[in-house]
This record gives C-alpha cells, structure tokens and sequence, in this order.
C-alpha cells in the first residue's frame, strides 16, 4: 500500500514563505478548518511540481493521481490524503472542484512548460496557478457582487510578484523562466543574466515592465473588498492589497537578481493591521 510519503515532496514552504495570511484570524474560525485543506492541498501539488528531483513525467503521473482523488475517480489510496480530505471538504461546503482541477492544472504545466512567450502567455498560466485561490475564497465566504475580476487582478499580481521574487532561484534549480520572453528579447536580455550577482540594465528594465502591469492589476484589484459579501474576507483582502502594493514598491527599489525582496517582519504586520481596519470601517 503506498503513503503520502510515496507521491509527496515537501518543500519545507509554509505560510510564513507565502506574501498572503493564510487562514489568518481574520477569517471566520468555522472557515479557518477549509482554508487550512486548501492550502495544504495547493502547497502540496505545487511543491510536486516545482521538485527538482523528480522528471516531468513522474511529476504528471502523481499530479493525475490527485486529480483523480479530487473528483472521486480515486477514492482510497492514503499517498493521496490530501486531496480526499479537499474532496470532502469541497462537499460539505458544497464549493465547485474546478478551483483544484485548474491549480492542478497549472503545476502539470509547470511540469513542462519552462519559458512565457509574452505577458497573455503569462497571465494564461496565471489565470489557472493564482486565480483559483481567489476564487475558492470567495465561493467559501458568501461570493462577491464584482464577480472575480477583481480577485483574479490581485492574485494574478501576487503570483507575478512572486515569480520576480524567485527570478534567479526559478532560473538555477528548474530553469524556470516566467519572464515574457518577447520583452526579454527586445532588451536583449538572455536566461544567463538571470544567474548574474545583480541584475544589469536590460534585465532592470523588464523587471520594471513587469511591475508596471502588476500596478495595473493591482488597480483593478482594488475594487475587491467593497464587493465582498464577508466582511471578514474584506478585511483580509485589504491587508493582502497592501501587502501587493508594498512589494512592488520593494521591487522597484531593489534588486531580486541581488537577493529575494521581501517584506520585513514590521512590513508585513502593518500592512496587515492596516488592512484590517480599512476592511472593518469601510
């Protein structure tokens, strides 16, 4: 009989690693037990995908395993725990398993797709790897009378401030490039630069492209809160906007090639008390 410890790679990410509370107290506490299998489902099948020590066809192989498991097609096997309790979630809280199936998704092509051609490129990944945790959040507090466009901006922003996070992390250990690669081109940057100590002129320039078009998601991202059914989830929402907002400061004024920007401590907390009380008084 095969284990969790068969099929899974844990990465050692937590919620610490991640640029949003996960299940913070800010959330209903009846909901907090739903978001945590979520998470740990989406931690689970990412970190699969983003292993170095496995090839991309073991990878499709366990990935199809817990599809299968999702939609009842499997429904025994413990190597998959993880997502029958996600299935069991999913039913008692009566949320589509369409937000899993898309995550899942998103990390076979992680398994196989290592360069974006261009920015639709990457949001089409996007759209697939950020939006769905957005969307499960909302479906799970009440819905949203914006619909998800909205959260889908600010997710797909988080995912690209992420990726510029990891540039060179992505670049040495999968190479995993998830800049466009036309904007690379005309910059005449090559996947090389990205193993540099600091970034040089070009390659600037395209991580500032790519943080102008965050700013412009992140503008769209801010009609979120007010369309929430769950003040809780409002609240939680305009600490993450902050916490967006703040990054792509950071990663104007400094360099991702020369070390992984990242909020301090002190960042983190007040973006996230200011947040709550913007999304309380609203």
């Amino acid at each position: 009989m095969t284990t969790a410890t068969d099929v899974e790679l844990p990465s050692g990410k937590d919620e610490a690693y991640e640029n949003f509370p996960v299940g913070s107290w800010l959330l209903p506490a009846k909901l907090r037990p739903h978001v945590a299998t979520f998470y740990g489902f989406a931690r689970t099948i990412d970190d699969i995908a983003d292993s170095a020590e496995i090839p991309a066809e073991e990878k499709l192989r366990r990935l199809d395993g817990f599809a299968a498991a999702i939609t009842g097609e499997e429904t025994d096997d413990p190597a998959y725990d993880k997502a029958h309790r996600m299935r069991d979630s999913l039913a008692e809280t009566g949320i589509t398993r369409q937000h899993c199936l898309d995550l899942i998704a998103a990390f076979k092509q992680d398994a196989v797709k290592l360069r974006y051609d261009d920015w639709d490129d990457l949001m089409g990944y996007c759209i697939l790897s950020a939006a769905p945790v957005g969307r499960y959040l909302i479906d799970l507090h009440g819905g949203s009378k914006v619909s998800y466009g909205p959260s889908d901006a600010l997710c797909n922003a988080l995912q690209v401030l992420n990726h510029l996070q990891d540039l060179k992390e992505d670049y040495q250990t999968l190479d995993r490039v998830y800049l466009p690669g036309e904007w690379m081109a005309a910059q005449r940057v090559t996947v090389k630069d990205l193993a540099a100590d600091l970034s040089n002129e070009g390659l600037r320039t395209v991580i500032s492209q790519a943080l102008d078009r965050t700013a412009g998601l992140m503008t769209m991202a801010a009609k979120l809160p007010s369309g929430l059914a769950s003040r809780r989830l409002a609240m939680e929402s305009h600490a993450i906007i902050n916490i967006a907002n703040h990054l792509v400061k950071k990663l104007r004024q400094e360099d991702p090639i020369a070390g992984r920007v990242a909020l301090s401590k002190g960042e983190y907390l007040s973006c996230c008390v200011r947040g709550a009380a913007e999304g309380l008084f609203a």
